[in-house]
C-alpha cells in the first residue's frame, strides 16, 4: 500500500441534518478520507422533524415512535460508509414550514437561536479539530430550507470567532481556518447541464419536471463552481451512505436511481465554491468555474509544509487503484 498523502490534513463538513452529508459532497469526503485526511461531519440538528419518506418504513414502530433515535443510527452507518468521523452539534431541527420561516418555525429550534449563541458548539469543534478546510452552504442554503440558511450564517460566524483570541477563550485555543467552501453539489448549472445532455442523447431525463425550479434558483444566485473534485470512483460509497438514511431515501424511487445514474454518466465530479481563502496564494479569478481540483490546494500542513498550488489529488483513479476496492468503496 502506498503512503497516504493527506495524512495530517483535516476537513470539517458542516451540515444541517443527518443525510445532508451523504447528498452533498459525500464522494469528496470519502475520497479525502481514503487518502489519509481526517474528515469530520458536523450535523447541526438531529433531523427530529424529518418525515418518513421511504414507504417501506411507514409501518415501522421504531420509525414512528423514535425517529430521532433511528436517524442517529442511520447517521452512524452513513459516516462509516464514507470513512468519516461524526459529531452532533446539538440543535433542534426547525422543520420545513410552508410560509414565513421567522413566524412558522417553532420556538427553540435551530433557526430561532441567535447566531452568536448557535455558533458556540461549532467554535469549540473547530478549535478542537483544527480543520484547514471547512465546507458549508451558501447564504441561500443551497435550497430554501430554514436550517440550511441558518447553517451558512452559523458556520461563517463560528469560523470567524474560532480565529479570534478575544472570543470565548473557554472554548479552546484560537484556530484559523485557511479555506471555507460552499458546497455546490446541488447547483442548477449541474442539473440543467445533465438534463440537456440527456435530452441531446435522446434519453428521458429524470429532471424534466424540475428544470424550471433549477432555473429560478439560478436566477436568485449564480453559483461559482470554483473547485471541482474528480471523485466518481467514490460514488458507490456516497450511494451507500445515502441509502443508510433509510427513513429519508426510497431505494426503489425512480428519481433516486435515475438521478444517481445520470450524474455518474454525465457529471462525475463534485463542485464547491471558494468563499474564504487565507492561504496567501494568488487569488482565484472570481466567477471563473473549475479553477481548482483540490480543496486543500495551498494550505499549510501541521509540519509547516505547503500543499502545492495545483493540489495533490491523483489525476486519475488509476494512480491508486491498487489501494482501492471498487466493490466496497474502501481503501485496501
Amino acid at each position: 500500500m502506498t503512503s497516504l498523502p493527506y495524512h495530517g490534513l483535516r476537513l470539517l463538513t458542516v451540515h444541517a441534518h443527518p443525510d445532508d452529508e451523504s447528498s452533498k459532497g459525500a464522494a469528496t469526503s470519502a475520497k479525502y478520507a481514503s487518502l489519509g485526511a481526517r474528515v469530520l461531519i458536523a450535523s447541526m440538528t438531529g433531523g427530529e422533524a424529518g418525515d418518513i419518506l421511504n414507504p417501506a418504513l411507514l409501518q415501522s414502530p421504531k420509525a414512528s415512535r423514535d425517529i430521532a433515535g433511528l436517524r442517529r443510527e442511520e447517521m452512524a452507518t452513513a459516516a462509516a460508509a464514507l470513512g468519516a468521523e461524526h459529531v452532533w452539534v446539538g440543535h433542534v431541527d426547525s422543520g420545513l414550514p410552508d410560509g414565513d420561516f421567522d413566524n412558522q418555525t417553532p420556538p427553540g429550534c435551530f433557526y430561532r437561536v441567535p447566531d452568536e449563541v448557535a455558533m458556540l458548539p461549532l467554535v469549540h469543534i473547530i478549535r478542537s479539530f483544527r480543520p484547514q478546510v471547512v465546507t458549508t452552504y451558501d447564504e441561500l442554503g443551497g435550497y430554501p430550507h430554514p436550517d440550511h440558511i441558518k447553517n451558512h450564517a452559523v458556520t461563517m460566524a463560528a469560523v470567524a470567532a474560532a480565529a479570534d483570541p478575544e472570543k470565548n477563550p473557554e472554548l479552546g485555543e484560537p484556530w484559523q481556518v485557511e479555506k471555507v467552501y460552499y458546497n455546490q453539489d446541488l447547483s442548477a448549472k449541474k442539473w440543467v447541464t445533465i438534463h440537456e445532455k440527456m435530452t441531446e442523447a435522446g434519453l428521458e431525463s429524470p429532471f424534466a419536471d424540475h428544470i424550471e425550479d433549477f432555473k429560478k434558483r439560478d436566477a436568485q444566485r449564480v453559483n461559482w463552481l470554483s473547485t471541482t473534485i474528480d471523485c466518481a470512483e467514490f460514488f458507490p460509497s456516497r450511494d451507500r451512505a445515502l441509502l443508510s438514511h433509510a427513513t429519508q431515501i426510497d431505494p426503489e424511487g425512480g428519481f433516486f436511481s435515475a438521478s444517481r445514474k445520470a450524474a455518474r454518466t454525465y457529471w462525475p465530479t463534485e463542485e464547491f465554491e471558494l468563499a474564504i481563502d487565507n492561504t496567501g496564494r494568488t487569488p482565484l479569478t472570481p466567477g471563473v468555474d473549475f479553477q481548482e481540483t483540490d480543496l486543500f490546494a495551498s494550505v499549510t500542513m501541521d509540519d509547516g509544509r505547503k500543499v502545492p498550488a495545483e493540489g495533490m489529488l491523483p489525476a486519475s483513479p488509476d494512480q491508486y487503484e491498487d489501494d482501492y476496492d471498487e466493490a466496497t468503496g474502501e481503501s485496501a
